[in-house]
């Protein structure tokens, strides 16, 4: 009895770990390439690393928060308890930006990824994207919860998918390429690498995956959390390795069809994930209800058509200003919920984390620089 009661825990632990795995991993994989190859492979590996360890620490402080908090929540909930309204306010802007942003950068992805795949050019992108989001609408429309569970098998086929990449093309990496650094572009990767790194909105979820277990809350989002990292330096070393400053902004566009379906998968579970969350935040934290639907499926379109008929179609640039401004700004708040938190929460948490006064306008400092540096680059 307590064997499958063993195996039931660790069954919750790796969904949990793996959900917060898919949660993160997304278009912003593809857009690595490009920007690691501007500033060079080294200078955009240290602040993936660096980056990394600030988001990680962000998210563990979230863990903390809603481990110190009863009941379910998403961010903006959570913010409204700790920080009033005007927390709610900030929250909600963030996260909307940077789903949003997502969002309109899968449709872009997308589009160019079947375009390329059917065409062979990108001339038929705006079609193939419209067509995309209406394939998925109706999917969505069904609603597929149980699509949410493909994070796990979808994680772990990334991660065969681009081991067999990596071992295929390890042979034509040129040492050069890789040790090549522009310090004229050291900035440059920070928006895309935020956005890479974020799945903020995945911790409340993975609470009640874990329920029974949640002393495994903290190295659930440690291992959920550094698989994506070490995926990022492969695939980024890889492409930046072979082809060193000719990468496209889809980076896999470049490397032939099987690694364009790579690209394809990964944008279409991730664009799952978070139309889920946004559901959630708008029927439970908004109460709009039925109408909630129009907000997960009818402004991404608009916003894609939108950019499209404006020329505006940059697909790093829309990763850039999702992670600094829509990250940046949320992990600013969850610094303030968990300060609060500590004060005034009613559970006691499996876990605290060490976070001083110091510590939050060290981090919040971050967070602004990425989004000045986005701004103005």
């Amino acid at each position: 009895m307590n064997k499958m009661l063993y195996k039931k825990m660790d069954k919750k632990f790796w969904a949990a770990v793996f959900t917060l795995s898919g949660s993160v991993i997304g278009a912003g994989i593809l857009g690595l390439p490009y920007v690691f190859s501007k500033s060079g492979f080294l200078i955009g590996f240290f602040w993936l690393i660096f980056l990394g360890a600030v988001i990680m620490f962000s998210k563990l402080c979230l863990g903390e928060v809603i481990l110190r908090t009863k009941g379910e929540h998403q961010l903006t909930g959570y913010a409204k308890k700790y920080l009033g309204k005007w927390g709610k306010r900030i929250m909600f802007f963030a996260v909307i930006f940077s789903i949003y942003s997502a969002l309109l950068a899968y449709l872009i992805g997308e589009g160019q990824s079947f375009s390329q795949l059917f065409t062979g050019g990108l001339n038929y992108a705006v079609y193939f994207g419209a067509g995309f989001w209406l394939i998925i609408t109706l999917l969505l429309r069904k609603g597929l919860k149980e699509l949410r569970s493909v994070e796990t098998w979808g994680v772990i086929t990334i991660m065969v998918i681009i081991l067999i990449i990596a071992v295929w093309f390890f042979p034509q990496i040129k040492l050069e390429n890789v040790l090549y650094n522009d310090f004229s572009n050291l900035f440059f990767p920070l928006g895309v690498i935020l956005f890479a790194l974020l799945g903020f909105t995945a911790i409340p979820e993975l609470k009640r995956e874990i329920k029974g277990n949640e002393k495994k809350l903290k190295k659930a989002i440690i291992i959920g959390a550094l698989i994506p990292i070490v995926i990022y330096v492969i695939f980024s070393f890889i492409f930046v390795g072979i082809l060193g400053r000719e990468i496209s902004e889809v980076a896999t566009l470049g490397f032939g069809n099987l690694v364009v379906l790579l690209g394809v998968f990964t944008m279409f579970t991730s664009y799952f994930v978070l139309s889920f969350v946004l559901k959630d935040i708008f029927r439970f934290d908004l109460r709009l209800g039925k109408f909630s639907f129009l907000f997960v499926s009818i402004v991404p379109l608009v916003l894609y058509l939108s950019v499209s008929f404006f020329n505006l179609m940059d697909f790093v640039k829309v990763l850039g200003l999702g992670g600094v401004i829509g990250g940046g700004l949320t992990g600013i708040m969850i610094l303030l919920m968990n300060k609060k938190a500590k004060k005034i929460g009613n559970r006691k948490p499996e876990y605290e984390m060490p976070l001083s006064w110091i510590i939050v306008w060290l981090l919040s400092l971050i967070f602004i620089f990425g989004i000045v540096i986005e701004l103005v680059l």
